[in-house]
């Protein structure tokens, strides 16, 4: 006598194209060969140590005797100076601020791209034979802060605004020719190579090809750095190198609160400005 398998015998039980394999379980929190919990352990270290070391006196820090002289200090503050004479030079300075940041923003752009150029890698065949030491330059540009800069040119040109300027441009070269560099290199190399298979020059390319691509996010970069500048340039008066910065300097070491009130109030109203109008041009661009 025989027997005769049916379907449901020979063949495995049908389950849902999407169905989970059975018996799996939740990756684990923690896993000996994921290099981003290592990484995520080394950093909370990094933190638990910072506090362990840093002598953060918090009791100190939130003392009523502590509190009562910030509080002495902010109802100084309440109280700006408004008559029309210290009214005009805050006036001349913010307008002095304002030109240091846009004419320090503009030539760092230039100079910015000047250095990306040789620093960046646009294709695959591309030998960038000085991209190592341009890059190098960069590195020391940028990490360089505009304080030093302005204190070193001090030197070299004398104090007032053209100092800070040239502070403000060695400083923004050294980081917008980073960014631009790595736009020129992350650009879509279609339109490029289209350009070098028909014998195109580079140069043309660069201007009808790459430089066509990255150009509303080399400007976006230019924007968002002229905004920082503003506030670097209130920081480099305080060396001598002009502005409101200059003002507010003077007039802290002199304790004269009512008119460091108004100073601290012309730069807010500067970097609001400034921010709501490089936003709206980053919208344009967009």
């Amino acid at each position: 006598m025989t027997t005769h398998r049916t379907q449901d015998d020979s063949l495995p039980s049908p389950q849902p194209p999407h169905a989970a394999p059975p018996h799996q379980l939740p990756p684990p929190l923690f896993d000996a060969r994921c290099k981003a919990c290592w990484l995520t352990f080394a950093v909370l270290v990094l933190v638990i140590a910072s506090f362990a070391t840093l002598n953060l006196q918090w009791a100190q820090f939130a003392s009523w005797d502590a509190l009562a002289r910030m509080g002495r200090f902010m109802g100084e503050l309440l109280h700006p100076v408004a008559t029309p004479v210290f009214l005009h030079k805050v006036l001349q300075a913010t307008l002095e601020t304002l030109a240091m940041s846009a004419l320090g923003t503009l030539l760092a752009a230039l100079l910015g791209l000047a250095l990306a150029l040789p620093a960046a890698r646009t294709h695959a065949h591309d030998a960038a034979r000085w991209r190592g030491a341009t890059r190098l330059l960069l590195n020391a540009l940028r990490s360089t802060p505009e304080l030093v800069w302005a204190a070193l040119l001090l030197i070299a040109v004398g104090l007032g605004p053209f100092a800070g300027t040239l502070a403000l441009a060695l400083h923004t070269a050294g980081v917008l020719g980073r960014l631009f560099a790595e736009s020129l290199e992350n650009a879509p190399p279609g339109p490029a190579f289209a350009l070098r298979v028909r014998g195109v020059g580079e140069l043309r390319v660069l201007l009808y090809a790459t430089l066509v691509q990255v150009l509303p996010q080399l400007l976006s970069y230019t924007l968002y750095r002229w905004e920082n500048n503003i506030r670097a340039a209130a920081v480099l008066g305080v060396v001598g190198a002009g502005g409101l910065g200059q003002m507010l300097a003077f007039h802290m070491g002199l304790f004269q609160m009512g008119e460091t009130s108004t100073v601290l109030l012309a730069m807010l109203a500067l970097v609001a400005l400034v921010d709501a109008l490089s936003y709206g041009l980053r919208k344009v661009l967009a």
